[in-house]
């Protein structure tokens, strides 16, 4: 064998197997930057992005390191207790987001900038979300499902899901674990036709009223404790100067004229 049969011989397999690195980095870019504890697949169906299951996987944050093409996120079934302001904020392409059965207690306004214009679901059930900031679902187009939460039925909250794109079918799920209206505890949030915010305002404005009284009438007790002070003290100063000896009168003198 010659030494350029020898060297063809080791060089193409080689070669053969740099070609297959090359492409697997090419068909598979974000398969190295897979979140720790998640499992990345590339979805077969157009725009192709990346499908990312985190679920089970214990996490008590939500992984910042999500690949940027990331179309579906699964995050259900850990430890999250909460939802940083723009977590989500690169995730442009973002149609899926799974984040139920976690302990996940409030959501802030900036819980999910970024999304508005990808998102399509997103669910937050079975979660301990007691209440949301009013703009937290704010321009958000999804379908968002939100049941199986202690809720606590407040202005907040009515503004929240009066502001959401699908806003009646997230309503007909929440409970109201806690309420303003202490007759609407246990009971669905649209059974609550009250304006909370303006009963917000309404009880504001009693409690002022309250003070103000109560502050007026501190004012006309003072009044009338010093005016019947003054009379007393009169009444007694003049009782005194009634007990005191009268002057007895000087014998005018007689004089005699001769």
């Amino acid at each position: 064998m010659t030494p350029l049969d020898l060297w063809l011989s080791r060089s193409i397999p080689m070669c053969l197997l740099l070609q297959s690195l090359v492409l697997m980095v090419l068909c598979f870019p974000s398969a190295s930057t897979c979140p720790k504890g998640c499992t990345c697949q590339r979805s077969e169906s157009p725009p192709h992005g990346l499908n990312v299951t985190c679920s089970l996987s214990r996490l008590k944050e939500i992984p910042p390191d999500v690949p940027p093409d990331t179309q579906l996120l699964q995050l259900d079934r850990n430890h999250i207790s909460l939802v940083p302001d723009r977590i989500f904020h690169g995730l442009r392409m973002l149609r899926r987001l799974n984040l139920s059965h976690n302990a996940v207690e409030t959501l802030g306004e900036g819980a999910f900038v970024g999304l508005e214009g990808s998102l399509e679901v997103l669910d937050l059930s079975h979660n301990r979300i007691t209440s949301v900031h009013k703009d937290a679902f704010a321009r958000l187009k999804a379908r968002v499902m939100v049941d199986n939460n202690p809720w606590h039925c407040d202005c907040a909250l009515q503004q929240a899901l009066g502001g959401m794109a699908h806003n009646h079918e997230a309503a007909t799920r929440v409970l109201c674990r806690s309420s303003e209206l202490r007759d609407q505890e246990g009971q669905p949030f649209l059974a609550v036709d009250a304006d909370l915010c303006n009963l917000a305002k309404r009880t504001t404005d009693y409690a002022m009223l309250v003070t103000m009284f109560g502050w007026f009438a501190m004012v006309i007790s003072y009044v009338v404790y010093y005016v019947r002070q003054n009379q007393e003290d009169a009444r007694r100063h003049l009782e005194y100067l009634k007990s005191l000896p009268s002057k007895p009168k000087e014998p005018e003198d007689i004089s005699t004229v001769v």
